[in-house]
Parts: C-alpha cells; sequence; structure tokens
C-alpha cells in the first residue's frame, strides 16, 4: 500500500466499471479494502444507484480507513453507496448467484505473488468458477497483479472467460508496471441462468 503509487488500483476499478457503469444499479464486489483507492475511484465511475460492496479480511484496516487513513482516498467508507463485508471475499463469491455486474480483486500481490497462503483460492479453477458464478452475464472480473502471469490468462480463458489483459502504471505515467485482468463472462451465460423448461412425455395412443 502506498499513497503515492496508487494509479493502478485506479485503473482497477476504472477499467472493470467501465464495463457495467451505464447498467441501472450496477452492484460491484471489491476484494481488498488496503487505503481505499480502488473503492473510491469505483465509486466515482458508478451513477447515484450504484453500490459497490467491500470485503477487508482485517478488522483493523477498515478502522484505520475510518479513522485518519481515510484522508487519503477521501473516505469512501462514509459513502452511502459503500457497504462492508469483514471477513473474506472468498465467502460472498461462494454465496453469490449472479449477485454482481463487477468484481474487483486486489488481494495480496496477485495469483503468484501471494504472502497469504488462503488467498490461493481465488485464482485456483474452483475459485474463477465462482467469480463467474457471482457475476450477472456481461459482467466483469478484474484482477490487479503486481506482475504479468501467462498461466493465469490461459487459466481465466479455461474458464470461460473473454480475456483482455491491461499494462497500467504504478504512477501517471511512470513508475512500475502493474498488470490487470479484464475477465468479462459473456452475455450468452444469460442461458445457463434460466431454468429449463419441463421436458413434456407425449403418451402414445393405443390402437383399438
Amino acid at each position: 500500500m502506498n499513497s503515492r503509487m496508487h494509479a493502478s488500483e485506479d485503473a482497477l476499478a476504472e477499467l472493470g466499471c467501465a464495463v457495467i457503469a451505464s447498467r441501472p444499479a450496477p452492484r460491484v464486489l471489491v476484494g481488498g479494502l488496503g487505503m481505499g483507492f480502488t473503492l473510491a475511484a469505483a465509486l466515482k465511475a458508478l451513477g447515484p444507484d450504484g453500490v459497490v460492496t467491500v470485503a477487508e479480511l482485517v478488522p483493523e484496516v477498515i478502522e484505520w480507513n475510518q479513522g485518519p487513513l481515510g484522508e487519503c482516498a477521501g473516505f469512501p467508507l462514509n459513502d452511502p453507496r459503500t457497504h462492508v463485508h469483514v471477513g473474506d471475499v472468498a465467502e460472498l463469491l461462494r454465496r453469490g448467484q449472479a449477485a454482481y455486474d463487477a468484481v474487483l480483486l486486489d488481494v495480496d500481490n496477485g495469483p503468484e505473488g501471494m504472502t497469504h497462503h488462503g488467498n490461493g483460492w481465488l485464482y485456483s479453477p474452483p475459485g474463477l468458477a465462482a467469480a463467474q458464478r457471482t457475476l450477472r452475464p456481461g459482467g466483469v472480473l478484474a484482477v490487479w497483479s503486481a506482475t504479468p502471469d501467462d498461466r493465469f490468462t490461459r487459466r481465466l480463458r479455461q474458464a470461460g472467460f473473454e480475456v483482455d489483459v491491461r499494462t497500467v502504471r504504478a504512477r501517471p505515467g511512470k513508475g512500475a508496471r502493474h498488470t490487470i485482468w479484464l475477465a468479462h463472462r459473456p452475455q450468452r451465460a444469460a442461458a445457463a441462468l434460466a431454468p429449463s423448461p419441463p421436458r413434456v412425455r407425449r403418451q402414445r395412443k393405443l390402437r383399438t
């Protein structure tokens, strides 16, 4: 976390929310609060009817953002459109069924840069399958990483996403290069959410 080098965290929200901002009452899930920059950028990108749920595993991080640290990002936790989940974002991914238009993950240092072993599930095939289920058709999973990762790109495609990989700078026009994946759930997934019509068995008429 760095209060001077957060352009890529802003870009995570800007790129992810640009896909769905025109939808009525868009719902966004942010995994990881950090210093609040991704949350603040998501709120800025959405209209007044948007809702952003931020999941943060460490209660102290939430407390810091409610205190003096919150000034760095403009106190986004005070925005009435913000909902806070104190716990693992994986809990919400496992629970959701077409619940969000966008999921923004800024957890650890990306798919291969984890400092917390439990975060690996988010980037695994089961985690990506859960993310796709929790997205509405046409929604987007945006993932931030400190480094590029071709294997993760392939994993996203194998999970059924349409993938766009972007490189962004840590500071406007300079600084370290970070990677953002924009993984789109195809619109055709809408058919998978609808219940299948009941099968009608036709009875044969008996000859008399």
